[in-house]
């Protein structure tokens, strides 16, 4: 270790020191963050005071696995690791903290005294710890206000951002001049599909940076947006790209690649209206007219989508997925990326030249931003509700739902009548001789109920006695209720 610090470069690296046992000090920084320099100049130093331990950084962003791992939502952001476990952390420009904490977990340079860093071996100079204590004192720390949710002047300045251009880089440096090589990748890739695409520098306005982070749940830059929607990050746009996909994905959103068969005319129905913009004389061929009415009736609800529900291939896709799911509906999809006879069709038939698309009661509400505006108005649980569809059940309902089906509810291993364990046996009979009318279910006959269970009632075995929805207990308290003439009286108040 020779007090070096040592840039790591994946949490593999990370969670393999940390394994070793050893004192391990880690420094979340940015590049971005002033209070981040000085303070890397104290974490230097004092690892040449404690030659024995690991002194490791870690840039914040570059980096999204393991700062989401260890909850670092500031920077400069310490960690510090004993026997393989975190036990503490600093946030902020503090030296003597940090001197303190890394004495701490490595073990004082001189016993019995405190480890302020003048007595470190002068491990941060006058010059460091004046700024650093300047930094400290300016900033509150290096936590910016702006690292919270972002407030509703921000969350407005950022939606005109994002809506600003049909198509918005969010990038470091500019199109000219990119300050990474990943924001370099995704400009190159633009100017390859031909598309006009307006940027933005985050490294020239840190409220954006943070904001918007938060606005779209997205830890990393660059971030691609189309007509307001996100598409990801460097790698699903390299991905989307070498895949055709992102091309399709403008074509499909009316946004002009140079394409002379590229239709940037896009056709709006009122949603819920019955007629969703479907013609009465569409040109297709009478099997694949049927085909394509057959996959609409095929659910009440049914979204045609790139991908499918648990791996979307294009944001807007995704979006309507985590809308349906928000409202607890139950609902097929198509994947249209896998039938290009369909894909081309469906245009056709209902005369919506983008997907996804989605369908209630076999008509057309319509696309990613219509379906967004009318959860959001509560249009579309209103729609659902006039075609009798409701939330789907989730396992939790159902749980509670089987244990208040009867006001005494036994959850054992077989029935009544052939009990298939010996402890289920005596709760049955118990019960019996006591004169308790009681219903069951039988949990070898679910895997998903009997798991279930164990965690809902946080009680790990059975047979599981339920009174009024309340857990009495299993086969010991059962029968200690009976010994002391207490069941009837338990399970009838």
């Amino acid at each position: 270790m020779g007090g070096s610090v040592k840039d790591v470069q994946s949490k593999a690296e990370l969670d393999k020191v940390v394994a070793s046992g050893a004192a391990v000090s880690v420094h979340f920084w940015a590049s971005w963050c002033e209070a981040s320099k000085p303070m890397d100049d104290v974490f230097s130093h004092l690892s040449t005071d404690f030659p024995h331990a690991h002194f490791l950084r870690v840039e914040a962003e570059e980096q999204p696995e393991i700062s989401e791992a260890y909850a670092v939502s500031a920077v400069p952001y310490f960690v510090f690791f004993k026997d393989g476990k975190s036990v503490d952390t600093l946030e902020g420009a503090n030296p003597s903290s940090l001197a303190n904490k890394v004495a701490k977990v490595s073990g004082s340079v001189n016993p019995g005294e405190p480890a302020a860093p003048a007595s470190l071996g002068m491990a941060a100079g006058p010059t460091v710890l004046e700024t650093v204590k300047e930094f400290a004192k300016e900033n509150d720390s290096s936590e910016l206000k702006n690292q919270v949710q972002p407030g509703d002047a921000l969350k407005k300045r950022l939606q005109q951002l994002v809506d600003s251009h049909p198509v918005i880089l969010f990038m470091k440096g500019n199109p000219e001049e990119p300050r990474c090589g990943f924001s370099q990748k995704v400009v190159d890739i633009l100017k390859k599909e031909k598309v006009k695409f307006g940027s933005f520098d985050i490294l020239a306005d840190n409220e954006v940076r943070e904001g918007l982070k938060k606005f779209s749940n997205w830890p990393t830059y660059p971030q691609l947006y189309c007509k307001g929607e996100l598409l990801g990050g460097c790698d699903i746009v390299v991905a989307m790209h070498e895949s055709g996909e992102l091309q399709q994905v403008f074509k499909d959103h009316g946004i002009d690649t140079n394409d002379t068969n590229a239709s940037n005319e896009t056709r709006v129905s009122e949603p819920g209206s019955g007629k969703g913009g479907i013609s009465d004389s569409t040109g297709l061929s009478s099997n694949l007219t049927s085909r394509i009415a057959s996959l609409i009736n095929s659910s009440p609800v049914m979204l045609f989508m790139k991908g499918k529900p648990d791996e979307p291939k294009c944001g807007f896709s995704r979006k309507v997925v985590e809308i349906l799911q928000q409202e607890k509906v139950e609902f097929g999809s198509f994947d249209i990326l896998s039938d290009e006879e369909i894909r081309q069709g469906l245009k056709v038939y209902s005369n919506w030249s983008s997907y996804p698309q989605l369908y209630i009661g076999a008509e057309l509400i319509g696309g990613s931003d219509i379906v967004l505006e009318m959860q959001k108005s509560g249009e579309l649980k209103k729609v659902l509700a006039e075609k009798g569809i409701g939330q789907k059940e989730s396992f939790e309902d159902r749980l509670r739902k089987l244990i208040s089906s009867s006001p005494v509810m036994l959850f054992m291993k077989g029935t009544p009548d052939a009990p298939r364990c010996g402890f289920s046996s005596k709760v049955v009979n118990a019960l019996q001789e006591d004169g308790v009318s009681f219903g069951s279910f039988d949990i070898l006959n679910d895997e998903e109920v009997r798991q279930g269970l164990k965690v809902f009632s946080n009680w790990p075995t059975f047979p599981q006695l339920y009174y009024k929805g309340e857990l009495i207990g299993g086969c010991d308290i059962v029968m200690e209720l009976r010994n002391n003439g207490e069941l009837k009286s338990t399970l009838s108040e």
